[in-house]
């Protein structure tokens, strides 16, 4: 419960977009919550950005509009804002405030904590180990997702990133272990959020899903708030409520210009693309709240989702994501033409904790030899397809051809899936194998032989029954 002070402002000077400047003030601390109460006796509210001498500048969280400097009264609590945080998040439609837009009640907490948060102390963080299975063959084969991991989805306007990170929280799993996936959509449009809210209808009704939905034309503080709310939540779930959890933040872009739009308000001096100097540290702040801590049950992994500007990968915002997360998933706009959902470019595309969470004992013995040897067989059809441009197909060796026959098998029978399909681990495997082995033996040499003859019979006997099976019982 928030204790408000008892000395009231009155003496705001102006107000700057979504900044009110207060002055006068004494003993006021940065983050500060604040509550500002208009003529009307309608209450808003706000947080302390900046504090010099007896001058306060105050973000207001609904925004200026209608509010005259005069007639404001403005009550600092000494505190920073704290929401209530408990299991009751669960099953919830929130603002990007954490405020109901599900027509129930307001959520309650068994106790309350600071949407600051506080960073995990190194000394206590354990290394990940397990994975967090999506359902989606092309990550869950090559970028294989770890619980406590932090990986993003760098994406471009016009690719689906949106429908893919709601197919990723619709499906995702910890091995049976308690799991629940908390949803945070910035600068969605109506019918961007109406989507996220049907298709994740069925995760939150089963009391597993927490979803803030931050709707574009909401003010502009909402959005930098959204993604505060939705970490705070999930650390309690995890690190009290001993669940695992997978926080997936889209789109992280909208985040980052809401946040230069209040840095060009405050008049701080810009930085590369008029975005603030602290960008780096802000993202850091949110993208470092995951982890795994000794002694502690459950795990928080992140999933921020990104657009890059005019598919930029040096523009600030992918640029310094990549610099604090361990690894990116790629979408691609040549995969997107040809038909591929996901459009994930696997070449481009690295999980640098994958080898933590797979293999024996964590997915299946052969899961990173598999990867190995489908991205090294990638690269080469890659190089084949540029030669094949020069020469054409008629110049290329049988070996050389059947590289095109595998790239082409590789996104059409391992990527491409439905965006309702959950696909097993071992079905991914399977398909991988699949593709694989339309290479002659002699091009895998990154395969054990004992796996190469384990499943190269099994695979010889597949196709066979499957001939049989389309010119009648075999004989």
């Amino acid at each position: 419960m928030t204790t408000w002070g008892r000395v009231e402002y009155t003496t705001v000077r102006e107000l700057r977009g979504p900044l009110a400047v207060v002055e006068g003030v004494s003993g006021v601390g940065w983050d500060e919550f604040v509550r500002i109460t208009m003529e009307s006796g309608e209450r808003r509210h706000g947080l302390v950005l900046e504090v010099d001498r007896e001058l306060a500048v105050v973000q207001v969280l609904e925004d200026t509009t209608g509010m005259d400097p005069a007639g404001l009264r403005v009550a600092f609590t000494g505190a920073p804002l704290r929401i209530p945080v408990g299991p009751d998040w669960l099953g919830r439609v929130c603002n990007g405030r954490g405020e109901p837009i599900d027509g129930g009640p307001p959520v309650f907490g068994e106790t309350d904590a600071a949407v600051s948060g506080n960073p995990i102390n190194p000394v206590r963080r354990e290394p990940p180990s397990e994975p967090v299975l999506t359902g989606v063959g092309a990550i869950d084969g090559l970028t294989t997702l770890v619980r406590g991991q932090k990986l993003p989805v760098f994406s471009m306007a016009g690719l689906p990133h949106l429908e893919l990170a709601v197919q990723i929280a619709a499906q995702a799993t910890a091995g049976g272990e308690a799991f629940s996936v908390v949803f945070a959509g910035m600068g969605l449009t109506y019918p961007d959020a109406a989507f996220v809210r049907d298709a994740l209808e069925e995760r939150s009704a089963a009391g597993e899903l927490v979803l803030l939905l931050n709707i574009a034309d909401a003010p502009v503080i909402e959005r930098t708030l959204t993604p505060r709310v939705a970490l705070t939540v999930a650390e309690h779930l995890a690190f009290t409520g001993g669940r695992h959890v997978l926080v997936v933040l889209s789109d992280m872009t909208s985040y980052a210009e809401a946040l230069r739009e209040v840095s060009a308000a405050r008049g701080e001096i810009p930085a590369r693309r008029a975005y603030p100097g602290y960008l780096y540290s802000d993202l850091a702040s949110l993208y470092e709240r995951c982890g795994k801590i000794r002694g502690r049950p459950g795990s928080v992994t992140v999933l921020p989702v990104l657009t890059m500007p005019a598919g930029d990968i040096t523009h600030p915002v992918p640029d310094l994501t990549g610099y604090i997360t361990e690894g990116q998933i790629v979408l691609s706009r040549e995969a997107h033409a040809r038909g591929v959902y996901p459009p994930v470019d696997a070449l481009a595309s690295l999980s640098r904790l994958m080898r933590k969470g797979a293999g024996p004992g964590r997915t299946r013995a052969d899961h990173l030899d598999v990867a190995a040897q489908l991205l090294a067989a990638l690269a080469r059809a890659r190089q084949v397809r540029e030669l094949a441009d020069l020469v054409g197909q008629s110049g290329l060796s049988e070996t050389d051809r059947r590289y095109l026959d595998f790239d082409e098998a590789f996104l059409q029978r391992f990527v491409h899936q439905s965006n309702d399909e959950l696909r097993t681990l071992d079905e991914t495997l399977d398909n991988a194998w699949q593709v694989l082995l339309t290479l002659p033996r002699s091009q895998l040499s990154m395969l054990p032989v004992a796996l190469l003859d384990t499943y190269g019979a099994q695979e010889t006997s597949r196709r066979t029954s499957a001939r049989n099976d389309g010119k009648g019982p075999a004989r």
